[in-house]
């Protein structure tokens, strides 16, 4: 029973699911995914009769969180995922923590077991607080039905505010069944603080006397204003801007500030001008792993270079690097303020410009093994797909291809795991393909991360959603492998027993191809962007191409030598 007082106005009194709902559409949510569990069904059963929310019904929990999780990236407002209790929250787990390394704003409901057969053990049951601990914002169970629109009300403003990121609220289903009054919400405010006046001084005073500064734009918070603001500020002082992992997205690449990806495989030549900079400006990029090159490009704890540290969350400021100035600011705000800023002289125009130039030859695709060219593919796709195509991928060495060879022109056109987890590609590009029905939106994966989430075709099928995805078969965990080589110069347990993937893509009713060589991608590509449901190109690649720099035979050849010496 609910703890709300008996009401005599019984048609005031609604069910928990019903209330949930009514919160929800309260704070604007328009989609949510799920897979559907007996522990929330009347939820689902309110979802039924809500106008206004897109139920996308998914095959598996992790593929629904992580459409989930690719919604609140493109639109900055929480993704909304409905999960059962115990398994169904086990697997969705895997967008929880995209979603927390991510900075992304994201919901995740579980239903759980009834109240009266709490911390039993009972058929399912886990204890949420302990299992999510590290991986969210915060972590709680509704057992008051009445208090459900103020569980809510927090859950978007938590998930919005600061550093954003998930939120994971269980759901007894006793208390979804249970009649209550409950009082009505308005819309979530997300928290914005602005950067102090001072600060804004401070900063234009450190870039004045700087002779090679540096900026890096990246993490979460972005927006198509923030971009052409922080752009505008770039071009007006001449600065060259690096992209952080994954968010090459926010500059456009062709820009005479653009400098390249501070990532995975970043270019040497970037990376020194990183390390030789005299004022390094970061703009909403935590720094991690993957941007730091393990945490080499940019001395721990204290920066051989002064550092301007800019993020929206004041726990991460000083966490790892020791900021000279430190800018807690919402990125829109701290964008616009900086676009504001009078000019400073800059003596650096030369170095800019070598930097851009250095990126467009290192972009430039070079030959590897095999009849298959991964990089004229990339040239390809930047030649042939529109400004707002929308890039999906999960995790692998051929992710390096399509970061290094693909040029992006404008914000909202990348979609990938900065957490590096694999199977995000196939249901990223379903959310995004339902979100934006008219822009073409490809997805990438390798043979391994495609077969993890592949089962989305059906939901792809389902709502009748053309995306491509284009799988790279090279016969094997190419990252593990690639590691296992340049520390041992052998593999084991990397290589893969593949399907036809064609013929796999066939079997759910849409459209499968196989590309051997380089001359067979553009013809099968235009018959997938003219398809009216889904298409896998499957693309066979020489497994000697492992990097576009290095191929397998030379990373195995380099370990040979460097073993035998010690």
């Amino acid at each position: 029973m609910s703890s709300a007082a008996p009401d005599k106005r019984a048609g005031n009194q609604r069910t928990g699911g019903q209330i949930l709902v009514d919160a929800l559409r309260a704070h604007g949510a328009e989609r949510t995914f799920c897979v559907p569990g007996e522990s929330y069904i009347a939820a689902l059963d309110a979802l039924r009769d809500a106008p206004g929310i897109d139920l996308v019904v998914c095959r598996h929990e992790s593929g629904a969180a992580m459409m989930a999780e690719a919604y609140g990236k493109m639109t900055g407002k929480p993704g909304i995922c409905f999960v059962t209790r115990g398994p169904g929250a086990t697997n969705g787990s895997s967008g929880v923590h995209i979603a927390c390394q991510d900075s992304t704003p994201m919901i995740f409901f579980i239903g759980q077991v009834a109240r009266r057969m709490l911390d039993r053990e009972a058929f399912q049951e886990i204890d949420y607080r302990r299992m999510f601990g590290q991986m969210a914002k915060w972590i709680a169970e509704i057992e008051d039905t009445a208090r459900i629109p103020e569980y809510v009300s927090r859950a978007f403003h938590t998930a919005t505010a600061g550093r954003p990121g998930p939120v994971v609220l269980a759901l007894p289903e006793d208390m979804l069944r249970d009649r209550a009054l409950a009082p009505e919400t308005r819309a979530y405010a997300p928290a914005e603080p602005h950067p102090a006046p001072a600060a804004m001084a401070s900063l234009r005073d450190m870039l004045g006397s700087a002779r090679r500064p540096f900026m890096i734009v990246g993490g979460s918070g972005w927006n198509p204003k923030a971009c052409a603001d922080i752009i505008a500020f770039a071009n007006a002082n001449g600065l060259p801007v690096g992209a952080a992992f994954r968010c090459q997205d926010y500059v456009d690449n062709l820009h005479p500030c653009y400098a390249g990806d501070v990532g995975i495989g970043i270019s040497p030549n970037l990376a020194k001008a990183v390390k030789e900079s005299d004022l390094l400006l970061v703009v909403g990029s935590r720094l991690e792993e993957a941007v730091s090159s393990g945490y080499t490009l940019v001395d721990v704890p204290q920066p051989s270079q002064p550092l301007v540290h800019v993020f929206p969350g004041a726990e991460e400021l000083g966490r790892v690097y020791r900021p000279d100035l430190a800018i807690q600011a919402a990125i829109p705000a701290f964008a616009a303020a900086a676009a504001a800023l009078p000019p400073v002289a800059a003596p650096w125009a030369e170095r800019t410009a070598a930097l851009h130039a250095e990126y467009l030859a290192w972009s430039t695709p070079a030959s590897h093994p095999g009849e298959l060219q991964l990089g004229e593919v990339m040239r390809h796709l930047r030649e042939t797909l529109p400004d707002n195509a929308i890039l999906c991928n999960g995790a692998g060495n051929y992710t390096v291809w399509l970061h290094r060879f693909y040029r992006h022109r404008r914000f909202g056109t990348q979609l990938a795991p900065r957490c590096g987890s694999m199977g995000y590609g196939l249901p990223a590009a379903v959310s995004a393909k339902r979100h934006y029905p008219d822009r073409p939106v490809i997805a990438f994966a390798g043979d391994g991360c495609f077969l993890m989430t592949a089962q989305e075709l059906a939901t792809a099928m389902m709502y009748r959603l053309p995306v491509i995805v284009i799988v790279v078969n090279n016969g094997m965990y190419g990252t593990i492998r690639m590691h296992q080589e340049r520390n041992y110069a052998r593999g084991y347990g990397s290589d893969l027993v593949n399907p036809d993937f064609a013929a796999f893509a066939r079997s759910f009713g849409a459209n499968g191809e196989t590309v051997r060589a380089t001359a067979e991608f553009a013809p099968a590509l235009a018959r997938a962007l003219a398809a009216d449901r889904p298409t896998v190109l499957e693309l066979v690649l020489d497994p000697d191409a492992l990097t576009p720099s290095r191929s397998l035979t030379e990373i195995h050849d380099e370990a040979v030598r460097r073993l035998a010496q010690e």
